[in-house]
Formats: C-alpha cells, structure tokens, sequence
C-alpha cells in the first residue's frame, strides 16, 4: 500500500495487466448468479412461495427481514478479518462456498420432500436454508466487495458492475418468462421445485467464474487489533467523519423506507384474486428494471458520481409506493415492479460504491461493514413494522408509512451529504484510534 492508503503501484500495473481477463470473469459471475438468483426473488418468488402456507402478514414479511437481516449485518463482524487479508478472494469464493451457495442448492430437494402436506415443516425449513443463505451472503460480500474494489480503478468499477448484473437480468426476463408458465403448468410445489433446481445450477456456475479472479496479494500495514479494540475503535469514524455519519441516516431512513417492498406482490394477488401463474409475471417487470437500472446507471454513476444516483433511486421508490397505493387494477403493478428493479439496481450500485470513495484502501472494509450493518439493522426491523401495521390497518396505510419515511430519507441526503468524490476522506481513523 501506499501512504496515502491506495494500492502500491506495482500493484495496479499488475491490475491493468489483468483488467480484461477480470472484467470477463466478472461479467460472467454476474450474469450468471443474477439470472440464477432471480428464480429466488424476495421481492416476488419468495412471498408467493411462503403464501401457499400462510397469510400472516409477519411470517410472510420474514422473507424480506431475513434477506436483510442475513446480508447486511453480518458484514462489520467480518470486516476487521477482511480487511488485513492479503487475498480477499478467498472469503467469497471459499467461504462463499458453503455459507452462500450450498444452502440454495438445498431448496429445491427440501421443497420436494417437505412442501407436501408439512407446512410447518416446510416453512422451518425454508426459513432456516434462506437464513444459512443470506448469512453467507453477509459473511463474504465484504471480501467480495473489498476484491472489486482491489482490482479495478474508481472510472471501472461502475461500468463493471452494470454490466454484469444487467447482463444477469437480461437473461432473469428469460426467467421471468419461464417462471409463470412453470409454475401454471405444474401442480405445487412441483413447478416451484423446478424454478429452484434451474436457479442453483447458475447460482453454483457464477461461483465457478468468481473463483478465476486473479487478484494480487497485498498485505495491509495496519496493526493487528483484537475484535474487542477494533469495535472501541469504530465509534472514531462516526465522530470524525461527519459526511460519512449523516450518509448512514439517510441510509438508515431509506432502509426503514422498505417496509412495504416485500408485501407489493401479496397485496396485488390477494386485492385482485391472482393465480401464482399471474402474479408472478410482475417478475418480468422487476427483471427489466434490474436489466435497464444496472446497465443505464452504471455509466451513469461513472460519470455523475453515486450520490445523485441514490437521490434518484430514494425518488423512484416514494413514486412507486404512490402508485400502489392509488392502483385501480393489478396492470398499474408493472410500472411499481418495474421502478423497483430500477431502484434495486441503483442502490446496489451506489451503495457498494460510494462507499469507496469516502475513505482510503487501509480502512476499506471497515467503512463496507458499517455503511451496510448499521442500516441493515433497520432494514431487518423494517419487514416486521410494515407487517404490524398492515396487520392494524391496510397494506395501502403501511405503503402511505413507508412513502413518507422515504421522503425523509431524501431530504437527509439532499441537503446535508456532500458529494464524497469532492469531499475529503479522514486519513486513517481506524489506525489512529487504536494506536491512541
């Protein structure tokens, strides 16, 4: 590393030596895991999926609150490991193996062999396999990120990621055709085992790409620290950095905003009496969305930078909870599930990205676990207050709620968070607290 915490320069002159073999092996995982993973939405598939066993608006609002719960908070927990790994592959690719990928080639023979007549077996054990699941996502996405962040320059990283994950949406409205004549032309939980067993195999095929990143080892100088000193010494960034503090309300706020997210496709289906077969072709909207989001905003980012970016995406998300909340016909559910792969897109995007640019590469994954623990706690809460309160009033009174709290959200970003690129990063705060 250098002194002013960026990779030494023999280091990105091996990086720019390995740009285009990275850039393919990147396209191809995420291609292929973005494809694969749309047959396991937890915005639609999921939701469905667990509405054959119940209607209980808090077990169904599980399905969100475990896919936030498992990928974001975990991540500060692992961050001080990640971040004096010399290879940070190792942490998606080994233990991205088995925390991440076993467990959703798992889902299709245990919805086989449970989902029939056991639904509270079925449910146990789906909750448990998505839990293990997310939880490996949150266990290896900080060495994931941190990797990305490693072997492409900041004018990269953008195009990268819009790329590969457009390119794995193009392919999941492929899947969102197959999915609704699937699950039409099968008996459940036939046509649901289907759609899980075709979604592993590219799950399990984008882990295989992945592990052919050739990143550079690179040890960091900072001083081993113990967890305990580590976590006395993470209050330092929110005292010292102000901007990066203020981005974490904004980002806490548009978490709590995603109340109703996991509920959209429930209230259509049940307001208007739709069929899984039905329903679940709203997954071709939300694929478009995620396709044309990922692909338009990741030059986009490139160039305007990420914070206007998740501006724009805090904006969609208050337009598409309006619209479902004034719907006169299950047809008005397109537009809302096609702005929200858009905003799913973008907030992917930005909210890997922006990270990087409010610090340097010493504290990294630091910034990476707290951008994304600390508002993934809210996230996680978010599920089981929208329930609650659809459960005390309406789904349309809980999408009213989340509309207004995400207003709030872009006012917090809009007029006190500063454009990190032009804002200057806090040299060090990890290592100068620790060293006090």
């Amino acid at each position: 590393m250098t002194e002013t915490g960026e990779e030494s320069t023999e280091i990105q002159d091996q990086n720019a030596r390995n740009y285009r073999w990275n850039f393919r092996m990147t396209i191809l995982d995420g291609a292929s895991f973005g494809f694969g993973i749309s047959f396991f939405s937890y915005t639609i598939i999921l939701p469905l999926y667990v509405s054959h066993f119940t209607s209980n608006p808090l077990l169904i609002g599980m399905v969100p609150f475990l896919y936030t719960l498992g990928y974001l908070v975990p991540q500060l927990f692992i961050a001080n490991v990640v971040e004096r790994a010399p290879l940070k592959k190792v942490f998606p690719v080994r233990l991205g193996f088995f925390s991440q990928r076993v467990p959703i080639l798992l889902m299709a023979p245990a919805t086989w062999f449970f989902a029939r007549g056991k639904p509270e077996t079925a449910l146990l054990v789906f909750f448990s396999l998505y839990a293990w699941h997310t939880m490996g996502s949150g266990l290896q996405v900080v060495g994931w990120m941190d990797m990305i962040a490693k072997v492409f320059k900041v004018q990269q990283r953008g195009k990268v990621l819009g790329i590969s994950n457009s390119l794995g949406n193009l392919l999941g409205l492929f899947g969102a055709v197959v999915i609704p004549v699937l699950l039409g032309r099968f008996e459940f939980p036939l046509g649901y085992v289907i759609c899980f067993a075709i979604g592993s195999v590219f799950v399990l095929m984008s882990w295989i790409f992945l592990s052919r990143t050739k990143e550079i080892p690179q040890p960091n100088p900072k001083p081993v620290v113990s967890q305990r000193e580590y976590f006395r010494a993470l209050p330092a960034i929110l005292r010292r950095d102000v901007n990066f503090r203020t981005y974490l309300l904004a980002q806490v706020l548009f978490s709590l905003s995603g109340m109703g997210v996991g509920f959209l496709v429930v209230h259509s289906a049940t307001k208007w009496n739709l069929p899984d077969s039905q329903a679940s072709l709203y997954t071709l909207a939300l694929q478009a969305g995620l396709a044309l989001g990922f692909l338009l905003l990741g030059f986009f980012t490139d160039r305007h930078g990420h914070r206007l970016n998740l501006l724009i995406c805090m904006a969609l998300s208050v337009l598409a909870y309006g619209l479902a909340i004034v719907a006169p016909a299950s047809g008005w559910f397109f537009v809302v599930f096609f702005l929200r792969g858009v905003i799913n897109a973008g907030s992917m995007l930005s909210g890997i990205a922006i990270v990087y640019e409010f610090t340097n590469a010493h504290d990294r994954a630091t910034y990476i676990g707290l951008a994304n623990t600390i508002p993934g706690i809210f996230g996680a809460i978010a599920p089981f207050v929208g329930g609650w309160l659809a459960g005390l009033t309406s789904y349309s009174l809980m999408f009213a709620g989340a509309l207004g709290v995400g207003i709030l959200a872009f006012l917090v970003l809009q007029f006190f968070v500063r454009e990190p690129r032009t804002a200057a990063a806090p040299s060090n705060p990890i290592q100068n607290e620790v060293t006090q």
